[in-house]
Parts: C-alpha cells; sequence; structure tokens
C-alpha cells in the first residue's frame, strides 16, 4: 500500500467523528440554534456509550445464541450513546428555547459540563463494579469495526473503501440524508425558514418551538455518535480520560467551512482530518513545526470566513437568526 491511500485512509477514520458533529451542528444551527456544546455532546455520546458496552460485556448473562450477542453488543451502546446525548440536546435546548438562556455561554457551559462528566466516569466506572485498571471493552470495540469480508482481498481500493465499521458508512449517509432533507422536503424547508426568520415563519403557521427542539435533540443526538464512533471504532474499545481532544470544536469549525451545506460537510471532515494526522506522516519535523501543521484546519477556516464574509453571498452565509432567541410576543 502506498504512503498516499495511507494518509487517506487515516484521513477518512480521522474524519468520521468530525463528519458526526459537524451535521449534527449543521441540523442545529439551520434552526437558528447556535450550540458550542457539541464537544461536549460528543464526549458524552461517548462515555455513555462505553457504560452501556460495559455493563452489557463483563456484568451481564451473555445468550447462547452468538447473532443474538452480536446484535445486543451493536445496539446496547449505540441506544445508551444517543440517549446520553438527547439528554444533554435537551437540557441546552430547554435553557435556550424555552428559557432563552444566552446560547453561547449556555454552549460553552454544556462542552464544560459534558467533558467533566466524561471524565468522571471514565475514570469511576470500573471503581464502581469493584475493580482496577483502566475501561478496555475489546469485545464490543471488535465488533464495531467488523469490516466487509471482501475488503482486504480488493488491495488498496478495497482499503480505501471498504475497510472501515459501519459507523463510518453511516455518517456519509446520514449527511446525505440531511443534505436532501435541508433542500428537497418540506420538512427542510421549514426548517431553514425558522432559522432565517422565526417571526415570518411563525406567522406563516410554523411551530417554531417545536422546529428548534427536534433539530437540536436530533443534532445532538447525531454528534453523539461521533463520540462512539471514537471510543468503540478508533479507539478499539478503550476510553481515555481527554482523548478526544479538540475534534468537537474541529467538527463546528466544518460547520463554517462547508457553507452550513451537509453535502459539502463531508469532504470538508475528511480534509481536515488528513490535515489533523498531517505531522505524523511528516518525518523530521520539530515539535514546533508540528504544532504549527495541526494548526492548519482553523486557519483554512479564518480563510473560508473571511472570503465568504467578503463575498456577501447570501446562501453562503449563516442563518439570519442564528445565535438569537426568539420572543413571540414581540413579532
Amino acid at each position: 500500500m502506498t504512503k498516499f491511500v495511507q494518509i487517506l485512509i487515516a484521513a477518512i477514520i480521522q474524519g468520521i467523528p468530525l463528519l458526526y458533529g459537524a451535521t449534527g451542528e449543521i441540523i442545529t444551527e439551520k434552526s437558528g440554534n447556535l450550540n458550542l456544546g457539541i464537544p461536549g455532546i460528543m464526549y458524552v455520546g461517548g462515555i455513555s456509550g462505553v457504560i452501556g458496552g460495559y455493563i452489557y460485556e463483563f456484568k451481564s448473562v451473555h445468550p447462547s445464541n452468538e447473532v443474538i450477542h452480536t446484535i445486543l453488543i451493536l445496539l446496547i451502546p449505540l441506544i445508551c450513546s444517543l440517549l446520553g446525548s438527547l439528554t444533554m440536546a435537551l437540557i441546552y435546548s430547554f435553557l435556550t428555547i424555552t428559557l432563552r438562556a444566552n446560547q453561547n455561554v449556555t454552549g460553552l457551559a454544556l462542552t464544560t459540563f459534558g467533558v467533566g462528566l466524561g471524565n468522571f466516569f471514565g475514570g469511576s466506572l470500573l471503581s464502581m463494579f469493584g475493580e482496577t485498571g483502566s475501561i478496555a471493552l475489546t469485545t464490543t470495540g471488535k465488533v464495531y469495526r467488523t469490516t466487509l469480508p471482501f475488503a482486504h482481498s480488493l488491495g488498496p481500493v478495497g482499503e480505501l473503501f471498504f475497510s472501515y465499521g459501519f459507523l463510518a458508512y453511516l455518517a456519509i449517509i446520514i449527511a446525505v440524508a440531511a443534505g436532501f432533507i435541508l433542500n428537497r422536503t418540506r420538512i427542510g424547508l421549514n426548517l431553514k425558514a425558522v432559522g432565517e426568520s422565526p417571526a415570518t415563519a411563525d406567522a406563516a403557521g410554523i411551530n417554531v418551538t417545536r422546529y428548534k427542539y427536534v433539530a437540536t435533540c436530533l443534532g445532538g443526538m447525531i454528534a453523539g455518535l461521533g463520540g462512539l464512533y471514537w471510543v468503540m471504532d478508533y479507539t478499539d474499545g478503550a476510553w481515555t480520560n481527554n482523548g478526544f481532544g479538540d475534534r468537537g470544536w474541529l467538527a463546528i469549525a466544518i460547520v463554517i467551512f462547508a457553507i452550513w451545506r451537509p453535502y459539502l460537510a463531508i469532504p470538508s471532515a475528511f480534509l481536515f482530518g488528513g490535515l489533523y494526522i498531517l505531522s505524523v506522516f511528516i518525518p523530521g519535523l520539530t515539535p514546533a513545526m508540528k504544532e504549527v501543521i495541526n494548526m492548519l484546519p482553523y486557519v483554512v477556516t479564518i480563510i473560508v470566513l473571511v472570503t465568504v464574509s467578503a463575498r456577501k453571498k447570501r446562501e453562503n452565509l449563516p442563518p439570519a437568526s442564528l445565535g438569537l432567541s426568539y420572543f413571540r410576543e414581540e413579532r
């Protein structure tokens, strides 16, 4: 396998959690909500899946039927991750939509809370059951990392396109589906109307509160799957406190880079994933040069933001009411 193909594979693997986070945030921001709590939600999505997987893998009696066992070992962490992410998104929604709290402050607080919650359970989960050591769900991770059986027989093509777990392909499917729904369905058009002008949408009979709640919660659940992918697929079921790094913030940066379009988020996530690990493939770099290369995703995002803002094309700008609370009595 050539080094170029290795870089592409690494970029895709690194880009999948970013794609989940970016897709979820795009859906959220289309409703006018700016959720800076996405990093925390992704973190909680990961630890929730770990908790569910740990309880099933080590503390439950496995069924004798191997098929049922495989299905449950997939579904239990997945459902737990979705529920954990949904809970975080509901907290944000209640504070910002119902109570109309400041969205920036609420999102940052949610990120701090989510990371702290994940580190707490990541460091104390085993001790709660009277055990010591670090969390390593090897069986669960192996199931999540299962690839298509013919991947390795196709050489570099198979390695590049078919050598990933199901969560990698699910991320792309969700992004494509999100783009289709936003651009081709009435629900998507109503959602964008809510994000652009909630007062106008409300006057047209669209339930603004419902759309904001559903979009924010759905976006949070999708982002949470990025955390699940990271711990179950990327780290093979092993949890490390603060191991997720700044991937949550990169996901938010991709939203800007992709100019709020789920279709563009797919190649953008893979590009950012490649830039994120580029320094690993360049020999002889000094620590200072590595840090400079690691800054590239953010530098590129700033350049895109400045360029898009300078052109002032409405279709490339964020929703007009992004980050603003809606007061129905003022319309």
